[in-house]
């Protein structure tokens, strides 16, 4: 079993920051990706960001450039963080952790386990 917990989230101004952390537990040495999907009311849970073991990344065209996902190492690697700037009021959501021992996903059926969720919302 693996267990993930969220950290980070809440209330911040157009154009500000927020950093999300995600440490895994458990069996999660056999976790292959960690990644972060966000969801609003009414519309289909989406992966934001995306990082493997190996370091490679894949983010949500409209968060490029302004997010930053990173994953402790070399030893600690089942810490994931998303570092989340300039931020716009559409990115206000339930930010989840989310990890597998697959391959890559892009969507969020690619994922087995989850984290909590966590609050992010944008405003003025």
């Amino acid at each position: 079993q693996v267990h993930l917990v969220e950290s980070g989230g809440g209330l911040v101004q157009p154009g500000g920051s927020l950093r999300l952390s995600c440490a895994a537990s458990g069996y999660a040495f056999v976790l292959n990706v960690m990644a972060w999907c966000r969801q609003v009311p009414g519309k289909e849970r989406e992966v934001v960001a995306s990082i493997t073991t190996d370091g490679f990344v894949d983010y949500l065209d409209s968060v490029k450039g302004r997010f930053t996902i990173s994953r402790d190492s070399p030893n600690t690697k089942n810490t994931v963080h998303l570092q989340m700037t300039n931020l716009k009021p559409e990115d206000t959501a339930v930010y989840y952790c989310a990890a597998t021992p697959r391959p890559p996903a892009t969507t969020w059926y690619g994922y087995d386990y989850w984290g909590q969720g966590t609050q992010v919302t944008v405003s003025s």
